[in-house]
């Protein structure tokens, strides 16, 4: 199986220079960025946090910066005529949780139209691009790098069905954009100039589905399951999608997308955190580590005294998973013959607990949650991978097939 198309090009001089066009599967998350490179060799899991800086940052063992981690030091300058702010430097990730001026994503936002998700989309490229392990996938020159990629990613039901994904991947297709490495462990001075060769975006909801019944070459795996009408119900940051599947798809019409998901919920823990205990918490993820921590959950430190933020974790999100199930009880009450609801995303590990009681208690829906926590926040990465994949192997380069062919007549 061929995971990196080669194709040869043309220069001016008729001379063929051969290029690489590598797959990147990624879910821009609301919490995180989670991106799958390659034969499946590589993985990047960065905080979906960005801060504003500038190009020197001050550092304490300028000498140690090579013996660090580049994930934990990202500091780029990113160019490409698609941002509204070009030229704009950023610390990015867990960098970018230590500053005050940090920005994660708004409650109502469109993915698709922030800058953020494209400047942690170009900073997960570029990290993949410049890395040692892949030096020699494309063409370097004088510390500049030219990747070609092939992706595979994602938007929320509610942005696709308002046409937000044709936009979205033209103006990706359409330009080159440039990240340049600054203050950064390992990867100093080092320019990546990002080309796409194709994008594909993908509703959340199918690709759930889609990893949900089928591996990594799109055969069926769970064939229980394949027949059913199902409800997935993808909890993120900002949003809920909820998709309804039958006959093996999506039903657009049914298919909703809400502008409900954990962020405000964890910000508001994180500021009455904040008022009643004088705790500062860097950003919305220290909040979800409090609270799904295998010890010590639901506690901080305050003064050096262990303490319990129990009551207010409660209480905000018992709160939000009322509303999660309303919208579960609408959407089945609206599709009677529904067998089963998947919950996914990573707010459904965060709800789990509190909308399995109020089942229990209700109505009894069957429901289901992934009890692996991983399988759950990668999901979306999973399916984008399956799917470009797809699309990569049926779209091989004519030339490797031509070459193919003459191999077997000879």
């Amino acid at each position: 199986m061929i995971f990196e198309n080669s194709f040869n090009l043309y220069n001016l001089k008729g001379m063929i220079i051969l290029t690489h066009s590598r797959v990147a599967a990624i879910d821009v998350g609301n919490d995180s960025l989670k991106g799958i490179f390659g034969e499946l060799e590589t993985e990047i899991n960065i905080p979906n946090v960005i801060a504003r800086d500038i190009e020197d940052r001050p550092i304490i063992g300028l000498e140690e910066l090579d013996q660090q981690n580049p994930i934990e030091g990202i500091h780029i300058r990113v160019h490409s005529p698609i941002l509204k702010d070009n030229n704009a430097i950023y610390r990015v990730g867990h960098l970018a949780t230590k500053s005050d001026n940090s920005t994660e994503l708004d409650p109502g936002s469109s993915k698709s139209e922030e800058d953020q998700t494209l400047v942690m989309l170009f900073a997960s490229l570029a990290l993949d691009a410049v890395s040692e392990e892949n030096s020699q996938k494309f063409k370097r020159s004088n510390n500049v790098i030219e990747a070609n990629y092939t992706l595979g990613t994602g938007l929320p039901l509610r942005e696709v069905k308002e046409g937000k994904d044709v936009g979205f991947r033209s103006r990706l297709l359409g330009s080159v954009h440039q990240v340049e490495f600054l203050v950064t462990p390992k990867y100093q001075g080092k320019k990546v100039n990002i080309r796409f060769d194709e994008v594909k975006v993908y509703p959340e909801g199918f690709a759930a589905y889609i990893n949900l019944v089928m591996d990594n070459n799109l055969n069926i795996i769970n064939k229980e399951l394949i027949d059913k009408r199902i409800l997935i119900q993808d909890i993120g940051g900002l949003s809920t999608d909820i998709a309804v599947i039958k006959n093996r798809k999506v039903d657009d019409d049914k298919a909703q997308g809400y502008n409900l998901g954990v962020s405000e919920s964890l910000e508001s823990i994180r500021e009455e955190i904040r008022s009643k205990h004088g705790v500062e918490l860097d950003s919305r993820r220290d909040v979800v580590e409090i609270i799904t921590k295998k010890n010590d959950r639901n506690h901080i430190m305050v003064k050096g005294s262990r303490t319990s933020v129990h009551d207010i974790v409660d209480r905000t999100l018992f709160d939000l998973a009322k509303k999660q199930y309303r919208i579960l009880r609408n959407t089945w009450q609206k599709n009677s013959q529904t067998e089963i609801c998947y919950f996914i995303g990573g707010g459904s590990i965060i709800l789990k607990d509190y909308l399995k009681t109020m089942n229990n208690n209700l109505d009894g829906y069957n429901i289901d949650f992934f009890e692996d926590e991983r399988e759950s926040i990668w999901m979306m990465a999973n399916a984008y991978y399956k799917l470009i994949m797809d699309f990569s192997r049926k779209n091989k380069p004519t030339e490797q097939k031509e070459e193919k062919k003459l191999a077997k007549t000879q």
